[in-house]
């Protein structure tokens, strides 16, 4: 696939667009954190985390959702542009104090447009699904 020449003729329904996947730490909490103003206590802390039901610190559903993303940015470059971007959150990513925690990225191509396309996430961790419904509408220059 030549980048230089991306758009809506160059694509099929079915094409793997991107693969990518993301390690997230107790680090890239506290970064997103700062970054964004959410100092939850259950994205840093595991006694809060566990006081409230859930089974350790969570990321951000929005550090998910942003690092979902970032493929489909990527293989699109200068490209085209995100026009839009939804996701359903299905379920928590537990970021492990030692270990953290791995998300992988799947971008399919879903529908071609004229000029667009829509392009399907597959968004897992632990081999299960944390995103639904996760779906990038893409316009081509």
């Amino acid at each position: 696939m030549n980048l230089d020449k991306l758009d809506h003729r160059s694509i099929a329904v079915g094409d793997v667009v991107a693969e990518r996947t993301f390690s997230l730490t107790r680090d890239s909490l506290v970064r997103y954190a700062g970054a964004s103003g959410d100092f939850n206590p259950i994205h840093y802390r595991d006694d809060v985390a566990t006081s409230v039901g859930l089974p350790g610190v969570l990321a951000h559903g929005m550090l998910t959702m942003g690092v979902a993303v970032q493929p489909v940015v990527d293989w699109l470059g200068t490209n085209g542009w995100v026009a839009d971007y939804g996701v359903r959150f299905t379920r928590p990513v537990v970021v492990d104090p030692l270990e953290g925690a791995s998300v992988t990225v799947v971008a399919k191509v879903g529908v071609v447009g004229e000029g667009t396309a829509r392009i399907d996430l597959t968004v897992t961790y632990n081999n299960e699904t944390v995103l639904g419904k996760a779906q990038v509408q893409v316009t081509f220059r």
